[in-house]
């Protein structure tokens, strides 16, 4: 973790720019990228903020996490099948 020193001026209305390098390190210089910003301890943090992409929403739903962490916890555990050919799963969907 790089702890380089930057002063900025807080421009009129409160905008801020963030130098160059930073911002394409943390893929900021993307259109629409955000910062999260904290107010912690006496301090402001800016915490990069990557964007889900709308067609890609789904997977960060609750249900689709929690669906992830029962099969994570299946293959763990074992509890899994593998099928040879098509036929074979679909036998093994069925029963």
């Amino acid at each position: 973790m790089s702890t380089e020193q930057t002063f900025v001026t807080v421009q009129s209305r409160g905008v801020i720019a963030i130098p160059t390098a930073i911002r394409r390190h943390f893929g900021l210089d993307q259109p629409g990228a955000q910062v999260e910003v904290i107010e912690r301890d006496g301090e402001i943090v800016l915490r990069p903020h990557v964007a889900i992409p709308a067609d890609q929403a789904w997977f960060w739903t609750e249900r689709w996490q929690r669906l992830e962490r029962e099969a994570d916890e299946a293959v763990v555990n074992g509890n899994i099948a593998v099928a040879d050919d098509i036929g074979e799963l679909l036998d093994d969907l069925e029963s």
